[in-house]
């Protein structure tokens, strides 16, 4: 802890009663330490109190049976041993001893640390698992893997040139510069070494043969495999117009792609980002926070409109105005000559950075080769395998039989990549579990975080409880007067109870 920050309510060696906790939460210190007490049915539990993922306070999470839940992304905790249950965490937290004397509660002694999953592996295997993907499944999936006790090879192809990331954060803080470039690796170079993951970066897989159980290499080179998880996420849609080859043109997906956004804002002074998804519009609201004068182009009335609705939409318009960013919507852009950019309505803006983000395709190509069955996305079962035994897909590009919605189901979410990645893995062990889990993503802009959970690819009405330009809403978003996602703005509690219900109704 560090010297001008003073440990957080009362010492906890010397006891305190049930009186004084607050909706079963009491936040209070050992020695220099913080320590979150939670009671769980007849249990105390005593935690680490702050998220492994982004550092989210976990006293303002939401308690289900003996985990908790981050308020701010959703990761999930035991309290029994702090193991992450749940992305986007994936560190464990501390966990601390309790004992009572009479009616006081005192917490004195931390627990050892769980020892290094490699200790519990099973005994070594022949068996062979192959993993194509180096992002959030893939990497989840190799991490699983090893935690659940599998001993044998397990061999990731990344034709990415960086270690698996905290892909997020390329949009956000790492690009706004609220954060440097050694927090983005989900783990360092060191622990696939440890954990007998062999990792080929710049890799490109170029067929997979179902019948031969066979990957073949770029480079001719074919890899036997007795499980095989196809994560191959997904990749930018291309800007088809006259001038979108040029090199200040870019799209951002990869550490690469971000690096060279930065290296061009650091002498650009006017941008122009072309699409506004989210990604489009947190690019923007980063490269205000350096400075540069951004204009924002999209087809739509509203920002987001499609995905949050109209008043939501015309929210974010506000907020992106607010802090400087000037929006041409209902417009296109027909062609780019040098830094000159001519609009479809005939307006021309001279930009010196231009950044693309009108959406991404799925890499199906290998799926497609192998023969898998495909519906705008590789198909899965409910135990995310692929038409064929064996081949289990995740990511970006399955997809799965949704109980909540009742539908099959395609979702782009970073958190959804990696929790489908865990649940792969699982059955490629042969467990059989159901990947049932809610939909969540989060999108933030400026001070304004947006939570979503579920998936609504369409709704008849919107349930507004709160005021969405007061901050402080949660919107229900429903067919046929079936709640099928919600989104809110510093309604975290509110949002982890919505999803709890969404998982409690499911099937």
């Amino acid at each position: 802890m560090s010297e001008d920050k003073k440990p957080s309510g009362p010492d906890l060696t010397t006891g305190v009663s049930l009186a004084d906790f607050k909706d079963g939460k009491l936040l209070g210190h050992v020695g220099d330490e913080d320590v979150l007490l939670v009671q769980a049915g007849g249990e105390i539990f005593a935690i680490e109190p702050a998220c492994s993922h982004y550092h989210g306070p976990l006293a303002e999470g939401l308690v289900v049976d003996d985990t908790i839940r981050c308020p701010w992304h959703h990761a999930c905790f035991s309290l029994r041993t702090g193991e992450a249950s749940r992305p986007p965490a994936l560190n464990a937290l501390a966990v601390w001893e309790v004992t009572r004397d009479q009616d006081r509660i005192l917490v004195q002694r931390k627990r050892e640390a769980p020892k290094p999953s490699a200790a519990h592996r099973t005994a070594p295997t022949s068996e062979k698992f192959v993993i194509v993907g180096g992002g959030a499944a893939g990497f989840a999936a190799a991490e699983t893997l090893r935690r659940e006790g599998f001993a044998g090879a397990i061999t990731m192809l990344s034709n990415d040139g960086a270690m698996p990331v905290d892909r997020p954060n390329l949009s956000k803080d790492y690009l706004a510069g609220n954060a440097p470039e050694d927090w983005l690796p989900l783990r360092g170079e060191d622990y696939y070494q440890s954990a007998g993951i062999d990792l080929r970066l710049s890799t490109n897989v170029a067929a997979i043969d179902p019948r031969a159980r066979s990957v073949t290499l770029g480079n001719g080179d074919k890899l036997p495999f007795d499980r095989l998880l196809l994560a191959t996420g997904a990749e930018p849609i291309k800007l088809q117009i006259p001038g979108a080859e040029q090199p200040h043109v870019h799209t951002l997906r990869s550490v690469a792609d971000s690096r060279a956004i930065l290296k061009a804002a650091g002498s650009a002074k006017r941008a122009l980002v072309i699409g506004a998804s989210f990604i489009g519009l947190e690019v923007a609201a980063s490269l205000r926070a350096r400075k540069l004068e951004v204009h924002v182009v999209a087809p739509e009335e509203r920002p987001m409109q499609k995905v949050l609705g109209s008043e939501m939409g015309d929210f974010i318009r506000t907020l992106h105005e607010e802090n400087g960013v000037n929006f041409h919507l209902e417009d296109t852009v027909e062609r780019l000559e040098g830094s000159r950019a001519t609009l479809k309505s005939g307006a021309v803006i001279e930009a010196d950075l231009v950044v693309v983000g009108i959406g991404v395709r799925p890499r199906l190509a290998l799926a497609e080769q192998a023969g898998l069955a495909a519906d705008r996305g590789v198909s899965v079962t409910e135990f995310l395998e692929t038409s064929v035994a064996g081949i289990f897909a995740a990511g970006d590009i399955a997809r799965w039989p949704d109980p909540h919605s009742r539908h099959t189901i395609r979702v782009e979410h970073w958190v959804v990549a990696e929790r489908q990645g865990q649940t792969a893995a699982r059955n490629m062990l042969g467990r059989r579990e159901r990947f049932d889990a809610v939909p969540f993503f989060w999108s933030q802009h400026y001070d304004v975080p947006i939570n979503y959970v579920g998936h609504a690819e369409s709704f008849d009405d919107i349930v507004i409880d709160g005021s969405i330009s007061g901050r402080d809403c949660l919107l229900k978003y429903r067919k046929g007067g079936h709640v099928l996602a919600v989104a809110s703005i510093y309604r975290d509690l509110d949002n982890l109870r919505a999803e709890l219900e969404m998982e409690r109704s499911r099937g």
